[in-house]
């Protein structure tokens, strides 16, 4: 089959439309061809290579991420059958410690970001002698119990220290209600002294937050009877009981510690009470009321 333009033809038209080099009229204008700009070309070499960082970048944080989640995930499993700290072997305490140090290398060196470590922290594990104790009494007395332990930081608007408040529910069976029949209330206060340190001034002790238990309310005020004037009078001076200890004087330097906190993210905290007063693991808790 023979095409319907010929090659000459085809080549003529394009000819036709191909500008002339030099104007119509007047003078010839020299133009003057110059070689591709060395700036350019970085800039447009740079427009290549930045997405590519960036994208590599991201997906090194995410694998960071990755791998400090697991490292976490390895800790409070190893602290898991603990029971807070009060039953560990020799074995267990290793592991722990080695679980603990692998997590810390991820903040070394940071400074204390006062943002995050706003909020209540739930006491998931320690060493602390000061704090064994509380566990190792509710274990042999059958008329004690502890329930759960916090830490409160009040420091958002802060910008070098706050307040810090030890929350430690804790009940007498038959008495009060179970778990959470009383709160006992360790108040201080804190100053950042490095980039990692930070010392407490405890200032109170405080016992408030009495809930009865339905058998004491029985016996205080029988259901069954007319409550009295008095027996309401009881009931409500129980609930809302407070008793406050100080624990400083004033003109006497009151009672500190040195506290190091060795990791900070947003769900778990990790810190060493300096002069062997033992290691705590916390993870983020609902605000307190």
């Amino acid at each position: 089959m023979t095409p319907i333009f010929s090659t000459k033809i085809l080549l003529d038209m394009d000819l036709a439309f191909v500008p002339p080099l030099y104007p119509p009229k007047g003078n010839r204008a020299i133009y003057e061809v110059k070689p591709f700009s060395s700036a350019l070309h970085r800039n447009l070499y740079s427009r290549r290579i930045s997405p590519c960082l960036a994208t590599a970048a991201t997906q090194t944080s995410q694998a960071s991420e990755f791998v400090v989640e697991n490292k976490k995930h390895d800790l409070l499993r190893a602290i898991q059958e603990t029971k807070r700290g009060l039953v560990t072997t020799a074995d267990q305490r290793s592991s722990i410690e080695e679980a603990l140090v692998s997590v810390e290398g991820y903040n070394v060196g940071l400074p204390i970001d006062l943002v995050k470590l706003d909020g209540t922290w739930r006491l998931q594990y320690t060493s602390a002698p000061d704090v064994l104790i509380l566990f190792e009494a509710a274990a042999r007395l059958p008329f004690f119990q502890v329930g759960q332990i916090f830490q409160k930081f009040e420091c958002r608007d802060q910008s070098n220290g706050g307040v810090i408040r030890n929350v430690v529910r804790w009940s007498i069976p038959t008495l009060l209600e179970e778990q959470e029949g009383a709160t006992l209330l360790v108040s201080a206060k804190f100053d950042i002294v490095s980039a990692r340190n930070i010392y407490l001034q405890f200032e109170e002790i405080t016992i408030q937050n009495i809930n009865v238990s339905e058998e004491l309310q029985a016996l205080i005020a029988p259901a069954i009877l007319p409550r009295s004037f008095l027996s309401l009078q009881i009931l409500q001076f129980i609930r809302a009981f407070r008793a406050q200890i100080p624990v400083s004087n004033p003109g006497r330097q009151s009672v500190g510690g040195l506290y190091y906190l060795s990791y900070l993210d947003d769900n778990m905290l990790l810190g060493r009470a300096v002069g062997g007063g033992g290691v705590f693991v916390f993870t983020r808790a609902q605000p307190l009321e």
